[in-house]
Protein backbone atom coordinates (compact mmCIF):
# COMPACT_ATOMS: atom_id res chain seq x y z
CA UNK A 1 0.00 0.00 0.00
CA UNK A 2 1.26 3.42 -1.18
CA UNK A 3 -0.14 6.76 0.72
CA UNK A 4 1.02 9.89 -1.05
CA UNK A 5 1.50 11.67 2.44
CA UNK A 6 1.81 15.28 0.26
CA UNK A 7 0.32 16.43 -2.75
CA UNK A 8 -1.47 19.87 -4.03
CA UNK A 9 -4.74 20.87 -6.02
CA UNK A 10 -5.51 23.70 -7.45
CA UNK A 11 -7.44 25.81 -10.12
CA UNK A 12 -4.86 27.93 -11.23
CA UNK A 13 -5.53 31.61 -10.31
CA UNK A 14 -2.47 34.28 -11.27
CA UNK A 15 -3.41 37.13 -8.42
CA UNK A 16 -4.55 33.97 -6.13
CA UNK A 17 -1.33 31.74 -6.61
CA UNK A 18 0.98 34.63 -7.13
CA UNK A 19 3.70 32.62 -5.73
CA UNK A 20 3.91 30.49 -8.58
CA UNK A 21 5.98 33.11 -10.01
CA UNK A 22 7.08 33.01 -14.01
CA UNK A 23 10.04 30.83 -13.82
CA UNK A 24 7.35 27.99 -12.66
CA UNK A 25 5.78 28.34 -15.90
CA UNK A 26 5.42 24.38 -15.81
CA UNK A 27 2.91 24.47 -12.96
CA UNK A 28 1.21 28.03 -13.38
CA UNK A 29 -2.33 25.76 -14.97
CA UNK A 30 -5.03 23.51 -13.25
CA UNK A 31 -3.77 20.70 -11.25
CA UNK A 32 -7.08 18.40 -10.20
CA UNK A 33 -8.21 14.55 -8.83
CA UNK A 34 -8.24 13.86 -12.61
CA UNK A 35 -4.84 14.65 -13.37
CA UNK A 36 -3.44 12.90 -10.48
CA UNK A 37 -5.73 9.45 -10.36
CA UNK A 38 -4.06 8.43 -14.25
CA UNK A 39 -0.53 8.73 -11.89
CA UNK A 40 -1.62 6.76 -9.31
CA UNK A 41 -2.98 4.02 -11.43
CA UNK A 42 -0.46 3.17 -13.18
CA UNK A 43 2.30 3.53 -9.93
CA UNK A 44 -0.42 2.04 -7.73
CA UNK A 45 -0.54 4.20 -5.33
CA UNK A 46 -4.05 3.93 -3.55
CA UNK A 47 -4.54 7.26 -2.03
CA UNK A 48 -3.08 10.69 -0.65
CA UNK A 49 -3.37 13.17 1.72
CA UNK A 50 -4.35 16.66 0.14
CA UNK A 51 -2.56 19.57 1.43
CA UNK A 52 -3.26 23.43 1.27
CA UNK A 53 -1.30 26.01 -0.73
CA UNK A 54 -3.22 28.90 -0.28
CA UNK A 55 -4.09 30.26 3.20
CA UNK A 56 -7.57 30.88 3.25
CA UNK A 57 -10.91 28.52 4.45
CA UNK A 58 -12.46 28.99 1.07
CA UNK A 59 -8.81 26.30 -0.13
CA UNK A 60 -10.22 24.04 3.08
CA UNK A 61 -13.36 23.79 1.56
CA UNK A 62 -12.53 23.10 -1.80
CA UNK A 63 -10.17 20.26 -0.71
CA UNK A 64 -12.96 18.82 1.54
CA UNK A 65 -15.65 18.71 -1.32
CA UNK A 66 -12.44 17.09 -3.87
CA UNK A 67 -12.03 14.40 -1.23
CA UNK A 68 -15.56 14.06 -0.99
CA UNK A 69 -15.94 13.25 -4.43
CA UNK A 70 -12.22 11.46 -5.17
CA UNK A 71 -11.84 7.72 -3.00
CA UNK A 72 -8.73 7.95 -3.36
CA UNK A 73 -7.95 11.32 -1.40
CA UNK A 74 -7.89 9.61 1.75
CA UNK A 75 -7.03 13.12 4.00
CA UNK A 76 -7.10 17.15 4.17
CA UNK A 77 -4.56 18.97 5.66
CA UNK A 78 -6.92 22.43 5.92
CA UNK A 79 -6.04 26.12 6.98
CA UNK A 80 -7.76 27.73 9.36
CA UNK A 81 -6.25 30.60 11.22
CA UNK A 82 -4.42 29.25 14.19
CA UNK A 83 -4.16 33.10 15.48
CA UNK A 84 -8.21 34.18 15.37
CA UNK A 85 -10.02 34.32 18.85
CA UNK A 86 -13.05 32.16 16.60
CA UNK A 87 -9.71 29.30 16.16
CA UNK A 88 -11.34 26.91 18.60
CA UNK A 89 -15.06 27.26 17.21
CA UNK A 90 -13.34 27.14 13.58
CA UNK A 91 -11.55 23.78 14.34
CA UNK A 92 -14.58 22.31 16.08
CA UNK A 93 -16.67 22.99 12.68
CA UNK A 94 -14.25 21.36 10.58
CA UNK A 95 -13.52 18.10 12.86
CA UNK A 96 -16.64 17.47 12.25
CA UNK A 97 -16.01 16.70 8.56
CA UNK A 98 -14.31 13.17 8.84
CA UNK A 99 -11.79 13.81 5.76
CA UNK A 100 -10.48 17.19 7.54
CA UNK A 101 -7.24 15.44 9.46
CA UNK A 102 -4.57 18.36 9.77
CA UNK A 103 -4.30 22.14 9.90
CA UNK A 104 -1.08 23.91 8.16
CA UNK A 105 0.29 27.56 8.03
CA UNK A 106 3.02 28.68 5.66
CA UNK A 107 5.52 29.57 8.28
CA UNK A 108 8.17 29.67 5.40
CA UNK A 109 6.61 33.63 4.63
CA UNK A 110 6.69 34.30 8.31
CA UNK A 111 9.37 35.87 10.75
CA UNK A 112 11.49 33.21 12.86
CA UNK A 113 9.61 34.40 15.98
CA UNK A 114 6.22 33.69 14.59
CA UNK A 115 6.50 30.42 15.64
CA UNK A 116 6.39 31.64 19.75
CA UNK A 117 3.51 34.17 19.35
CA UNK A 118 1.18 33.53 21.88
CA UNK A 119 -2.21 33.74 19.68
CA UNK A 120 -0.75 31.57 17.33
CA UNK A 121 0.48 29.01 19.93
CA UNK A 122 -2.92 28.81 21.63
CA UNK A 123 -4.39 28.04 18.45
CA UNK A 124 -2.03 24.82 18.17
CA UNK A 125 -2.67 23.97 21.64
CA UNK A 126 -6.48 23.24 20.79
CA UNK A 127 -5.40 20.55 17.68
CA UNK A 128 -4.84 17.73 19.81
CA UNK A 129 -8.23 17.46 22.11
CA UNK A 130 -9.71 17.44 18.60
CA UNK A 131 -7.11 14.48 16.94
CA UNK A 132 -6.12 16.90 14.37
CA UNK A 133 -2.44 17.36 13.51
CA UNK A 134 -0.16 19.61 12.23
CA UNK A 135 1.80 20.04 9.25
CA UNK A 136 5.42 22.65 9.99
CA UNK A 137 6.06 24.13 6.83
CA UNK A 138 9.27 25.90 7.56
CA UNK A 139 13.14 26.66 6.09
CA UNK A 140 15.70 25.95 8.64
CA UNK A 141 16.07 29.25 9.68
CA UNK A 142 12.76 28.67 11.61
CA UNK A 143 14.03 25.21 13.06
CA UNK A 144 15.63 26.73 16.06
CA UNK A 145 11.92 27.83 17.25
CA UNK A 146 10.20 24.91 15.59
CA UNK A 147 11.99 22.92 18.23
CA UNK A 148 10.67 25.10 21.50
CA UNK A 149 7.29 24.83 20.03
CA UNK A 150 6.83 20.93 19.20
CA UNK A 151 8.55 20.37 22.66
CA UNK A 152 6.00 22.85 24.34
CA UNK A 153 3.07 21.01 22.95
CA UNK A 154 4.01 16.87 23.56
CA UNK A 155 0.25 15.41 23.06
CA UNK A 156 0.38 17.39 19.28
CA UNK A 157 1.38 15.35 16.26
CA UNK A 158 3.59 17.38 14.66
CA UNK A 159 5.24 16.89 10.54
CA UNK A 160 7.76 18.65 8.88
CA UNK A 161 6.98 19.16 5.68
CA UNK A 162 10.15 18.81 3.08
CA UNK A 163 12.83 17.86 5.65
CA UNK A 164 12.27 21.34 6.59
CA UNK A 165 13.91 22.64 3.51
CA UNK A 166 17.33 21.58 3.58
CA UNK A 167 20.25 23.58 1.55
CA UNK A 168 20.69 20.58 -1.23
CA UNK A 169 21.41 22.65 -3.58
CA UNK A 170 24.28 24.35 -1.98
CA UNK A 171 25.39 21.22 0.14
CA UNK A 172 24.83 22.97 3.18
CA UNK A 173 23.79 20.47 5.96
CA UNK A 174 25.45 20.83 9.50
CA UNK A 175 23.21 23.48 11.01
CA UNK A 176 20.16 21.58 9.66
CA UNK A 177 21.79 18.74 10.88
CA UNK A 178 21.74 19.87 14.98
CA UNK A 179 18.76 21.18 14.64
CA UNK A 180 16.74 18.08 13.16
CA UNK A 181 18.81 15.94 15.56
CA UNK A 182 17.05 18.36 18.39
CA UNK A 183 13.56 18.10 17.03
CA UNK A 184 13.28 14.46 16.17
CA UNK A 185 13.89 14.17 19.67
CA UNK A 186 10.35 14.73 20.26
CA UNK A 187 8.31 11.43 19.90
CA UNK A 188 5.33 13.11 18.80
CA UNK A 189 7.05 14.76 15.59
CA UNK A 190 7.64 13.19 12.35
CA UNK A 191 9.14 14.10 9.27
CA UNK A 192 7.84 13.99 5.49
CA UNK A 193 10.46 12.80 2.79
CA UNK A 194 9.12 15.04 0.25
CA UNK A 195 9.77 18.33 -1.35
CA UNK A 196 13.65 17.00 -1.91
CA UNK A 197 13.79 17.67 -5.67
CA UNK A 198 13.05 21.62 -5.68
CA UNK A 199 15.60 22.59 -2.81
CA UNK A 200 18.20 20.41 -5.18
CA UNK A 201 19.42 22.17 -8.42
CA UNK A 202 16.58 22.19 -10.49
CA UNK A 203 18.05 20.95 -13.79
CA UNK A 204 21.08 19.31 -12.65
CA UNK A 205 20.12 17.57 -9.34
CA UNK A 206 21.32 14.02 -9.25
CA UNK A 207 20.33 10.82 -6.68
CA UNK A 208 23.56 11.43 -4.60
CA UNK A 209 22.51 15.20 -3.76
CA UNK A 210 20.10 13.48 -1.23
CA UNK A 211 21.82 11.02 0.51
CA UNK A 212 23.73 12.54 2.92
CA UNK A 213 20.24 14.40 4.10
CA UNK A 214 18.00 10.84 3.56
CA UNK A 215 20.94 9.34 6.26
CA UNK A 216 20.51 12.96 8.66
CA UNK A 217 16.35 12.29 8.60
CA UNK A 218 16.48 8.30 9.37
CA UNK A 219 19.42 8.70 11.54
CA UNK A 220 17.21 10.85 13.63
CA UNK A 221 13.76 9.60 13.11
CA UNK A 222 13.87 5.90 12.78
CA UNK A 223 11.73 4.20 9.89
CA UNK A 224 8.18 4.26 11.63
CA UNK A 225 8.42 8.47 11.25
CA UNK A 226 9.04 9.15 7.96
CA UNK A 227 6.45 9.57 5.48
CA UNK A 228 6.64 9.34 1.84
CA UNK A 229 5.00 12.94 -0.24
CA UNK A 230 5.33 13.47 -3.60
CA UNK A 231 4.93 17.08 -3.28
CA UNK A 232 3.27 17.13 -6.60
CA UNK A 233 2.65 18.79 -8.65
CA UNK A 234 5.60 21.29 -7.18
CA UNK A 235 8.07 18.62 -8.12
CA UNK A 236 7.09 18.45 -11.96
CA UNK A 237 9.74 21.83 -11.07
CA UNK A 238 12.56 19.81 -11.27
CA UNK A 239 11.11 15.92 -12.37
CA UNK A 240 7.95 13.96 -12.88
CA UNK A 241 6.07 11.95 -10.39
CA UNK A 242 7.39 8.56 -10.63
CA UNK A 243 10.86 9.25 -10.71
CA UNK A 244 10.30 11.30 -6.70
CA UNK A 245 8.78 7.64 -6.02
CA UNK A 246 11.58 6.08 -7.39
CA UNK A 247 14.56 7.93 -5.37
CA UNK A 248 12.86 6.81 -2.37
CA UNK A 249 12.37 3.44 -3.43
CA UNK A 250 16.26 3.24 -4.43
CA UNK A 251 16.85 4.45 -0.85
CA UNK A 252 14.79 2.15 1.43
CA UNK A 253 15.57 -0.54 -0.91
CA UNK A 254 17.90 -2.03 1.77
CA UNK A 255 15.04 -1.48 4.73
CA UNK A 256 13.07 -4.65 5.47
CA UNK A 257 9.36 -4.85 4.50
CA UNK A 258 7.69 -3.60 7.71
CA UNK A 259 10.09 -0.93 7.33
CA UNK A 260 9.48 -0.13 3.45
CA UNK A 261 5.88 -0.72 4.28
CA UNK A 262 5.44 1.93 6.92
CA UNK A 263 7.68 4.32 5.07
CA UNK A 264 5.28 4.42 1.99
CA UNK A 265 1.88 4.08 3.67
CA UNK A 266 1.56 2.77 6.91
CA UNK A 267 2.87 5.69 8.68
CA UNK A 268 0.63 8.26 6.89
CA UNK A 269 -2.43 6.34 7.77
CA UNK A 270 -1.54 6.07 11.68
CA UNK A 271 -0.12 9.17 11.54
CA UNK A 272 -3.51 11.01 9.76
CA UNK A 273 -5.34 8.42 11.48
CA UNK A 274 -6.67 7.90 7.44
CA UNK A 275 -9.84 5.49 6.68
Amino acid sequence: MIIDSHQHFWKYHPVKDAWITNDMKIIQQDFLPEHLAPIFQTLNIEGCVAVQADQSEEETEFLLGLAKTNDFIKGVVGWVDLSSPNVSSRLEHYAQNPYFKGVRHILQAEKEDFLLDPKFQFGISQLSALNLTYDILVYPTHLKNTATLVSKFPENKFVLDHLAKPYIKSGEIEQWKKDIQRIAQNPNVYCKLSGYVTEADLANWKYEDFVPYFDVIFEAFGAYRVLFGSDWPVCLLATEYEEVLNIVNHYINELNLDEKQAILGGNASRFYNLN
